[in-house]
């Protein structure tokens, strides 16, 4: 009978058992899937961190440091045994022996009711806590849990113990945008942590548990108590003594917070605008936007060349320049004293002669970092201090004009264009030098259209003017009339070229390296060669001439040579002086940033006193 019943139920269970059959079928099916996607989700992103973008001044000193988070990373060797006993013993014991998670800690964890101010053994291994950091979000999901275990699953299959800790030590976050356990130490203490005691270590390990509760800015004393716990966890340890410990709790705490360095902003933020271009011209993107034909193709360059800047930022680099630190301060302090009666803005560019490198900067009065930069941001009509550029040097180069040579100041005119001389005058034949020391507008016309506008913006082209445009070849340049203008970083660049007729573009970046002092990037250095020994010297001369019997007359250093040349503008909208001495070449621009009459200044000669104090 019990072998019929048997039977039976067999029979009976026959479409069970294929039911269920279909069943575990699409449950292989459905299980073959998730471990596709496990096994994609276990290849582990990059991580993208940012390190500090540093930049030097001539003598290799900081001077600003550049960065949204304060990281100094350290290699597991480095990490003094303290630091790696406290996370270790206050976070997870087991650490050395886990295969990334610990399930008997997850179990206590879940039956555990710790109060937040006690200092339990957590769920959370120090793999899944780097897991956290480094690539999931903070929700509290199941799913979210579960990719934590892979993650730290296969993290430990990828890295050693050592090498985790390592990055787990360099990864914390410490509040106040501070991560890694040696960035807290240099930003709460300024000391390195290989130079911090036990009690301070033990502070600063305080802070990533709960970095906004146990800030010690703001909750100074919530730290020091959780430091105190934490000193309790290695006496129970046998780290330290009891009576150690009891010593190290007592020990004073003092902050030395550090202030992130911002010295000399208008200099600072040039030189990342200068970054930008250097890496642009090395990397090919300089070649490409002048190539570009569409802007579509221009923009979707840009995107490339800013995501090129950002992986490089993102590791770490450092910015050596040129700066002349003593030069700079004393330059903002002389402008902006001389400024302060005035509401008119200026811009100013102090080149060395020999290096030809940007040792000074002048952005505008009491610059802030990152404002608009007026020395290289801001294109203003150059008026007669164009002449020497674009009539003088190629008439002399060219035509064998001498500063004794003849030229009419009367009324002259090419097509409709038909420029005046200042205040009207009109003049006979003169010598060139008074034609160019009196900046006589007929003269420099007259010089144009002999040499020829194409001959003279061959010159034009060499240098370095970003906003000089096609339409800026015809007749009114011969007085400085452009389109848009040029910077007072691009004409002291150009008149580089009256130094010895060499030229190479001016530059604040003398190389970039990584943290390793490996070079990255440096400009070229070649020179080409701009203008004759003859028309040097005689370009010489005529700036000479400006200032001891021209336009220029004010203007004093107490130098063995100066020699410059004045612009004024239509209007009286912007006035420059541009020129050099034996050690520097400079230009000056001052105006209003919405252009307006000046004319109620020209007596105070605001640019020449600013020149005399740039250039003395």
């Amino acid at each position: 009978m019990k072998q019929i019943f048997g039977y039976l139920l067999v029979i009976c269970s026959i479409p069970l058992l294929f039911l269920i059959g279909i069943e575990v079928k699409e449950e292989i099916v459905t299980a073959k899937t998730y471990e596709e996607k496990i096994e994609a989700a276990i290849s582990l992103p990059q991580v993208q961190t940012q390190l500090p973008v540093t930049l030097l001044d001539r003598d290799r000193n900081i001077f600003s440091e550049e960065y949204v988070e304060w990281r100094e990373p350290l290699t597991f060797d480095e990490f003094p045994q303290i630091v790696k006993d406290i996370f270790i013993y206050s976070e997870d014991t087991s650490f050395f022996d886990h295969i990334g998670f610990d399930v008997s800690a997850i179990a206590r964890a879940v039956m555990a009711n710790s109060s937040e101010q006690s200092i339990q053994q957590g769920g959370s291994t120090i793999t899944q806590q780097l897991v956290r950091m480094r690539y999931l979000t903070e929700e509290k999901t199941y799913e979210r849990k579960l990719m934590e275990l892979l993650y730290a699953y296969e993290l430990e299959q990828m890295y050693s113990k050592e090498e985790i800790l390592e990055m787990y030590l360099n990864e914390m976050y410490f509040g106040n945008q501070v991560y890694g356990i040696a960035s807290a130490a240099t930003y709460y203490f300024g000391r390195p942590l290989q130079e911090l005691t036990i009690a301070e270590i033990a502070f600063i390990a305080s802070i990533p548990n709960n970095p906004s509760l146990y800030d010690p800015l703001r909750n100074f004393e919530n730290t020091k108590e959780r430091q105190e716990r934490l000193i309790d966890t290695l006496a129970k340890n046998a780290i330290v003594s009891i009576a150690e410990a009891e010593h190290l709790k007592a020990e004073a705490i003092e902050l030395n917070v550090k202030q992130k360095l911002q010295q000399y902003p208008a200099y600072s933020t040039y030189v990342l605008q200068e970054l930008r271009s250097l890496i642009a011209y090395h990397e090919g993107f300089e070649a490409r936007l002048a190539d570009a034909n569409t802007v579509e193709e221009r923009n979707l360059t840009t995107l490339q060349l800013d995501a090129t800047i950002d992986e490089l930022l993102s590791k770490g680099i450092v910015i050596h320049t040129a700066l002349h630190p003593e030069k700079q301060a004393a330059d903002e302090e002389a402008m902006n004293r001389i400024l302060s009666p005035y509401k008119i803005e200026a811009s100013a560019t102090v080149i060395d002669n020999t290096s030809r490198e940007i040792v000074s900067i002048f952005a505008g009065r009491d610059y802030q970092k990152f404002n608009f930069h007026r020395a290289y941001q801001a294109p203003r009509q150059p008026g007669s201090a164009f002449k020497p550029l674009i009539d003088y040097a190629p008439a002399i180069e060219l035509l064998n004009y001498i500063p004794s040579s003849r030229i009419s100041g009367g009324h002259y005119c090419v097509g409709n264009f038909c420029p005046q001389n200042y205040g009207g005058g009109v003049y006979g034949s003169v010598s060139i030098s008074t034609a160019f020391s009196w900046s006589y507008n007929t003269s420099a016309l007259r010089l144009l259209n002999k040499v020829g506008l194409e001959q003279a913006f061959s010159y034009i082209d060499r240098f370095h003017f970003q906003s000089i445009v096609e339409a800026d070849r015809n007749y009114a340049a011969a007085i400085g009339g452009l389109t848009y203008g040029v910077t007072s970083l691009e004409m002291a660049d150009a008149y580089t070229s009256f130094i010895d007729g060499s030229y190479v573009q001016a530059r604040a970046i003398r190389q970039v390296t990584d943290l390793e002092g490996n070079v990255l990037y440096e400009w070229p250095t070649e020179r080409d060669i701009i203008w004759s020994t003859k028309t040097v010297r005689h370009m010489r001369s005529l700036l000479t001439d400006v200032v001891t019997k021209g336009t220029g007359k004010g203007l004093y250093t107490n130098t063995s040579y100066i020699g410059a040349k004045t612009g004024t503008t239509n209007d009286y909208k912007d006035f420059w002086v541009a020129g050099l001495t034996e050690n520097y070449t400079t230009a000056i621009w001052i105006g209003y940033d919405e252009p307006r009459n000046m004319q109620s200044l020209e007596n105070a000669k605001v640019h020449f006193k600013l020149f005399n104090a740039i250039m003395d």
